[in-house]
């Protein structure tokens, strides 16, 4: 297994930034189908570099920002991103019905109360709003396949404040992924959800015309994850607010 592990953390690490890269193509063509959007929000913003990317494909003209990390809230900032320091386990700081979009991309699987973050989410939607959260896949075939190896899932692996555990060919194993702020315990998985729970977590809040998309599908061709979302390596939704 030491052998193996490298060679498969390097292919990890490709197959992974391919299927990052496909998943967020996935958040912006869902935004840029939902015309008009002037106003934009992104919760856990980090640096705004993708804010902006979603911003362009919704052509909203206003983009804001949740970030709990005050060091990546400034550089975001920089970017012209309105963006609040504040936890996203609680209240969002806004008004009901505030924005004309609201997305959230691997955020969801960091909290304790999803319940809360969904709703807020809903609260501060206008009508005809769109939602978009993405997140890791529980049921992802990678992820099946550690747990029938008796392995922690790849997507639970950073469960603990000492570093990764449990899965030997996880990418944070041996300093390849490290947190994106040292020290910070925010990189935690609390929660990950299978495809059918987050639609079903969605559609309790009070979403409708929820969809499902999928990107990375490993050892295939990461936009396999588009025809089979449901075992697909990232999951994300779109729902709108009536």
């Amino acid at each position: 297994m030491s052998a193996i592990a490298p060679s498969y953390r390097n292919l990890g690490k490709h197959s992974f930034g391919r299927a990052l890269a496909d998943n967020d193509e996935n958040i912006a063509r869902a935004l840029a189908g939902h015309q008009p959007i002037t106003s934009l929000l992104d919760l856990g913003c980090d640096d705004g570099s993708r804010t902006e990317k979603y911003a362009r494909a919704a052509g909203a003209e206003h983009m804001y920002g949740v970030e709990v990390v005050e060091s990546r809230a400034a550089l975001a900032r920089e970017r012209g991103i309105d963006v609040i320091s504040a936890d996203l386990g609680g209240r969002l700081p806004y008004d009901d019905e505030s924005f004309d979009a609201v997305v959230s991309n691997q955020v969801i699987e960091h909290l304790f109360d999803t319940d809360l973050f969904v709703s807020e989410a809903f609260r501060v939607l206008k009508r005809g709003g769109i939602a978009v959260t993405s997140t890791e896949n529980l049921a992802s075939w990678h992820n099946v396949a550690s747990l029938i190896l008796g392995w922690q899932p790849f997507s639970l692996t950073n469960v603990s404040s000492t570093g990764p555990v449990g899965n030997p060919l996880g990418l944070a194993v041996g300093g390849e992924v490290q947190p994106p702020v040292p020290g910070e315990v925010t990189w935690q998985h609390r929660r990950v959800f299978a495809a059918r729970a987050l639609v079903e977590l969605h559609l309790a809040h009070g979403f409708t015309h929820v969809t499902l998309m999928g990107a990375g599908y490993y050892p295939l061709p990461s936009r396999v994850g588009r025809l089979n979302p449901s075992h697909a390596a990232f999951i994300a939704v779109s729902g709108l607010r009536g």
